[in-house]
């Protein structure tokens, strides 16, 4: 049984690697098209993404709406995650299904409610559109994090600090936010994540101005399948592999080094 279970996650480790395994050879190509495996290796596709506008617009515009998505989402998140968190009120169960609500519809559902929602708005192909509608779906993932780690905070604390005369603003900012912080961190990365990496809603929102990258991509792999998109796919897991793993590793070498890990 164990060794079944051991092949299994191998099988599945295997699967999960396999695109990247490919994806990363291919972004070094000397081929005109995708494809693996490569004939030869080379930087050229890496210099075209970094000096084509036809890439950067796109890539600045995502960075863009993604950062402007990211602040949205803490903003209201936070505070709405505190309120059905920590109070009891009339209608808390219905709040925190509508919390969850755009992680149960399809994006592509979403997707043509905001069309025509924002089109009477004048805000289709504008980049506050697609901030508006990546905040919507960012709320879901953000609210889970955030829950997770209130649920399991110590009030304890709190009401510690409290005796001792802190003011409530003290009390969050000395005891709260500081435990909550790698939370919050979390929360903020996974909101940049969904914004930076949604398709569906961008191909109906965003219009030239606002094209993120990847709409981009989408359209570049359905004309040509421009083997850049193998570098742009490089780079963004080369970024989510930075935000999520360098952390722990620095984290890691400090105690081994005998000193005090960051919180």
């Amino acid at each position: 049984m164990n060794t079944l279970m051991r092949w299994i996650g191998i099988a599945v480790v295997i699967f999960i690697a396999a695109p990247l395994v490919i994806v990363v050879p291919m972004s070094f190509s000397t081929a005109a098209s995708l494809q693996f495996p490569p004939p030869g290796y080379s930087w050229g596709y890496y210099q075209q993404f970094f000096s084509d506008p036809s890439w950067l617009r796109p890539a600045w515009n995502s960075i863009y709406i993604a950062t402007m998505n990211t602040l949205l989402t803490m903003a209201l998140v936070v505070p709405a995650t505190f309120a059905l968190v920590r109070h009891k009120f009339w209608g808390k169960s219905f709040a925190n299904l509508m919390m969850m609500m755009p992680m149960a519809v399809p994006h592509i559902v979403m997707a043509v409610g905001y069309y025509s929602y924002f089109g009477e708005l004048k805000l289709v192909h504008s980049k506050l559109g697609v901030v508006l509608a990546h905040t919507c779906l960012s709320v879901p993932i953000t609210f889970l994090v955030l829950s997770a780690n209130l649920k399991g905070f110590d009030l304890t604390l709190e009401r510690a600090a409290r005796s001792l005369g802190a003011t409530p603003g003290q009390v969050f900012r000395h005891i709260t936010l500081p435990i909550l912080k790698p939370g919050l961190a979390i929360s903020a990365l996974f909101a940049f994540i969904q914004s930076f990496d949604e398709t569906v809603v961008a191909i109906f929102i965003s219009g030239r101005d606002a094209e993120t990258l990847p709409r981009k991509m989408f359209d570049s792999i359905r004309e040509e399948a421009d083997p850049v998109i193998a570098v742009i796919s490089t780079l963004l897991f080369a970024v989510v592999f930075a935000g999520l793993i360098v952390p722990s590793l620095i984290k890691g070498l400090r105690r081994m080094a005998g000193g005090t890990p960051s919180k």
